[in-house]
């Protein structure tokens, strides 16, 4: 193939996000119903004039029902969160949930007590809901990752070129070469000549990141291809990598290998010419 960087990057996608890509309604109420229960029980404070009361009620029959209190403030791991307490001592989160004072405490100083007793919630599984909704969003990264390496798998199952998905370098100790870290590639393709080792990605929106893996790329790339037999393949997207062109074009110009959505037509017939 004949390469040509402007043309590569003038072809680079805008985004590949489908309507599906915003919210994973399943994973959200998944993680709903896992706290579903104690959100009910929770519901009994909802109103309630005498907070501290209620509490106690809610207590003596199972306190371990105030353990969901943190992802009423957006918080999943309150094992992990430290947070300084009324006496500025540093504490973990969940410390207070483990008795009426404290929770009392936590429903104060975090402004939960005036939501409840105002009845600004009227249920507080709706309410988390919302909450999970507003926290899947962090996970719109990930996502665009795993579309791309479901378009690239349906493209090569389209063309029924065999593939196997998430192989480790420790499989071939000819890859020894790469070090003692364990490198996880996306595809890997094995001809009757070569062995493709492949890494996709895709970047809608810039930042350090892509020079990262532009350079990281760079430096993995002759380390396989030296290898007889290998050969490292990266398909990358997205208009992103506009704002990373010069590290691009370098990886660009020196992995033999490197395509995009469009030009991944290339590949393909590199491949069907060897198997």
């Amino acid at each position: 193939m004949n390469k040509n960087f402007n043309l590569f990057i003038s072809q680079l996608q805008e985004t590949n996000q489908t309507l599906d890509f915003f919210c994973d309604f399943n994973k959200i109420s998944a993680n709903v119903a896992e706290v579903e229960m104690s959100l009910n029980t929770l519901n009994y404070l909802i109103g309630k004039e005498d907070l501290a009361k209620g509490v106690s009620e809610i207590w003596q029959r199972d306190p371990k029902v105030f353990e969901v209190l943190g992802i009423l403030i957006a918080v999943r791991d309150e094992g992990k969160k430290p947070v300084v307490d009324g006496d500025g001592k540093v504490v973990l989160l969940k410390s207070f949930f483990e008795s009426e004072v404290k929770v009392i405490e936590f429903l104060q100083k975090t402004g939960l007590a005036e939501i409840f007793e105002s009845r600004r919630i009227k249920n507080l599984v709706d309410y988390v809901f919302g909450i999970e909704t507003g926290l899947d969003t962090n996970a719109r990264k990930n996502r665009s990752g795993h579309i791309m390496e479901n378009t690239v798998a349906k493209i090569l199952g389209d063309h029924q070129i065999p593939f196997r998905p998430e192989v480790y370098s420790s499989e071939f100790p000819e890859l020894s070469v790469l070090g003692v870290d364990e490198k996880r590639f996306d595809f890997y393709i094995e001809t009757k000549t070569k062995k493709y080792l492949i890494e996709v990605n895709f970047y809608s929106g810039g930042g350090s990141k892509l020079n990262e893996v532009a350079r990281s790329y760079t430096e993995l790339a002759p380390k396989i291809n030296a290898v007889e037999g290998f050969e490292f393949v990266w398909i990358t997207d997205g208009i992103g990598w506009k704002s990373a062109r010069n590290k691009l074009e370098e990886a660009y110009n020196t992995i033999p290998s490197v395509y995009n959505l469009t030009n991944i037509t290339s590949f393909l017939e590199v491949l069907n010419s060897q198997l």
